[in-house]
């Protein structure tokens, strides 16, 4: 029978008859695979299938070490692949830094292969082999994809629900959020498994459609009313080797008020993250022009500013006169790029994060603030790293009319980078139902509706602007109201229940052919 055939060869049979290098590569090439999902090659069903040969070895058991080895060759090629732009920063400045890039790539891959390779190793200590094994990992491993977005300050990046995002499936995160849409993708490739191998591939096929068509249902547009404000996002495009040269700084000065004073007057002008090379405190003159040109709207943008001997990396709104008439403070700061954890002891060998200031990091801001335009609405201000956290979007008792998002993505050059963080982006919208107003320096800006579709966009690389009205909001979500919380619960009662009704249960022994 060829769907017998299938699973002897391409699942665990096949498999455990490889000698081990072989099977670590072919691990790692799977991992690989899985990241083909992922911004910008966004091959959804290739990342399914993947994910359904590395389940389908879980469920034939064997030993600890085996589950181990398997989800950490897994996870090496996943990362490796998906995250290769990390490279991208410690090129701006070469002689510098350029040494640290390999090593980055490698150890970022290896450390959150790290992560898969306890998801597998919990799986099989609470189930052992067959369905339940494959079951328990696609918990267990949701789960360790949850804490990989909290613990050590969160990276919630290339999660495999992200492989959604750019389809219509991604309606589903205004219910479940990036980790439901992980939970789901790992039980389509349970159920691909059970269609390849089963003589009732029918009955699993069911699912599979079924999440397909219900994914059809989140396509829709935003009605944007006729007097919506008309927002004009900037895009300077500095690449980062030359946005501190004063060579290059009136260049993109000159790019950013061209584009400001443009016909027609907008409501709101947004320029980029440190969109003004200067302090805060030297730049009265530039955000005068700046106000002066957008004609009585208030200009947004990103600028580094100064409070004693702590620096931040700040978002500030220049009303008339260039006033300032409101200040956001980045929060969640990127670890080894704006200030180095144990920063005290690496200074000592001369190392300092990336985007250090005056040789030392930044400080974060110590809260969230919503920032009322009248007029305009409530924004929530997001600085770059920020838009990747699903869990701080959103706080307190106000909800916000849009995200307001400033990014600098020179840093991530020309390469997958700035295409996975507008990915994030999209989600945002989608999870609490809000437009998102993106800058970004060097690309992609966007303005996205509640249902994280596109409006209009400036392509990575361009210089320019464009103008367009703001949707108005959704109706909050279900995930806007109950975060991760849902999926959490979910997966801590159906583990319970497979801890239950499994305490007798043993795990057969493939010996060392299990992986």
């Amino acid at each position: 029978m060829f769907l017998t055939n299938w699973r002897d060869r391409l699942t665990a049979r096949g498999f455990l008859t490889q000698p081990k290098g072989l099977r670590a590569l072919l691990l790692i090439a799977m991992g690989a695979l899985a990241g083909l999902g992922q911004a910008p090659f966004d091959l959804p069903w290739l990342s399914v299938l993947a994910f359904a040969f590395v389940f389908a070895l879980q469920g034939q058991g064997g030993v600890l070490r085996a589950a181990v080895a398997r989800g950490w060759f897994f996870g090496l090629g996943y990362f490796g692949l998906t995250l290769h732009w990390i490279v991208q920063p410690f090129l701006v400045e070469p002689e510098v830094y350029g040494w640290m890039a390999p090593f980055a790539l490698v150890f970022l891959a290896a450390g959150l292969g790290v992560f898969w390779a306890a998801a597998f190793a919990v799986a099989h200590r609470i189930a052992g082999d067959g369905d339940r094994a494959q079951i328990t990992l696609a918990l267990v491993w949701t789960a360790v994809e949850i804490l990989r977005s909290y613990v050590f300050t969160g990276f919630p990046w290339v999660l495999p629900g992200h492989i959604w995002i750019n389809g219509p499936e991604v309606w589903f995160a205004s219910y479940v959020g990036a980790h439901g849409l992980t939970l789901m993708t790992f039980g389509l490739a349970i159920g691909v498994i059970k269609v390849a191998t089963t003589d009732k591939p029918l009955i699993w096929l069911a699912p599979v459609v079924a999440f397909l068509a219900s994914g059809l249902l989140g396509r829709s547009h935003t009605d944007i009313p006729p007097d919506a404000p008309l927002i004009r996002i900037v895009q300077p495009n500095a690449p980062q080797d030359q946005k501190f040269d004063p060579d290059f700084i009136p260049i993109f000065e000159r790019r950013l008020m061209l584009a400001t004073s443009a016909d027609p007057a907008p409501a709101l002008v947004v320029w980029p993250e440190t969109a003004v090379p200067y302090l805060l405190e030297w730049s009265d003159e530039i955000l005068q022009s700046a106000s002066d040109l957008a004609r009585g709207a208030p200009v947004v943008l990103g600028i580094n500013r100064r409070d004693g001997d702590r620096y931040y990396n700040s978002l500030v709104v220049a009303g008339l006169g260039g006033q300032v008439i409101a200040t956001y403070d980045k929060e969640h700061l990127v670890p080894f790029g704006e200030y180095m954890p144990l920063g005290e002891v690496f200074a000592r060998f001369g190392v300092h994060g990336l985007a250090a200031s005056e040789g030392g990091g930044f400080t974060s801001g110590s809260d969230q603030p919503l920032i009322d335009l009248p007029g305009l609405g409530l924004f929530r201000p997001l600085i770059c790293y920020e838009a990747s956290f699903a869990q701080e979007i959103v706080t307190g008792d106000q909800r916000p009319d849009a995200l307001l998002l400033v990014t600098n993505d020179a840093w991530f050059g020309q390469d997958a980078g700035p295409y996975q963080h507008l990915a994030h982006a999209r989600l945002r919208a989608v999870e609490q139902g809000l437009p998102v107003i993106r800058s970004a320096n060097t690309g992609v800006s966007a303005m996205i509706d509640g249902y994280g579709k596109i409006i209009d966009q400036l392509p990575l690389g361009v210089a320019g602007h464009f103008d367009a009205q703001l949707p108005p909001p959704l109706p909050a979500t279900v995930y806007s109201k109950t975060g991760d919380w849902s999926v959490i619960l979910f997966i801590f009662a159906i583990l319970s229940a497979i801890g239950l009704t499994g305490r007798n249960r043993k795990p057969i022994d493939l010996g060392d052919r299990a992986h």
